[in-house]
């Protein structure tokens, strides 16, 4: 038997992204969304709304990055989320973050996330509030490296947020391979 909810944007799982970027005064701000993800292989839709800071210095600059939240810092990651640099503009310091300047994009990368997508916007719909990035470069810590120089999730500790609950989740166990356990059934 089956619960129907109606339409909700329940997906499991949605990644917590922290997107960040420079205002006009090369000021930094960052904030937490969940609605987004990879729409082509090289680009990231997401559903911002346009009374963000961080969509207005997005459109000024056409750049941004996307960082993955992580369980170390579920705390900052969720703060950004839910105070706006609308009303506090120096949210952002107040998180402890420190920035470098990613070699790519004109945006800021977080330093305390070990793993980002950089990017130049290609479009934003305002009435339905899509924003489209090109990713042009991935950057990760080598802290979150495996043996053969790639990313480890496990390392990485991702948060994704539950709809449903309201709360953060971290990644568990593999569950199989992709591209491979589904040949079975040739």
């Amino acid at each position: 038997m089956r619960k129907n909810f109606g339409a909700k944007p329940y997906t499991y799982p949605q990644p917590v992204l922290i997107i960040a970027t420079y205002g006009e005064d090369g000021t930094v701000d960052a904030m937490n969304a969940a609605w987004g993800g990879i729409s082509e292989s090289n680009q990231i839709s997401m559903c911002l709304s346009a009374g963000h800071k961080t969509v207005k210095n997005i459109l000024k600059r056409s750049a941004f990055t996307v960082s993955m939240a992580d369980a170390r810092h579920v705390v900052e990651c969720d703060y950004v989320g839910i105070v706006s640099a609308n009303d506090v503009p120096d949210k952002f310091e107040k998180t402890g973050f420190h920035t470098i300047k990613s070699e790519f994009v004109d945006a800021p990368l977080i330093n305390e996330l070990p793993m980002a997508l950089e990017c130049r916007l290609i479009s934003y719909h305002e009435e339905s509030c899509r924003l489209v990035g090109e990713i042009m470069n991935v950057s990760a810590d080598e802290s979150i490296l495996d043996e053969q120089g790639k990313i480890d999730p496990m390392k990485l500790d991702p948060i994704t947020f539950d709809p449903v609950n309201n709360t953060y989740l971290r990644l568990g166990e593999q569950a199989g391979y992709a591209f491979k356990d589904g040949a079975k059934l040739k």
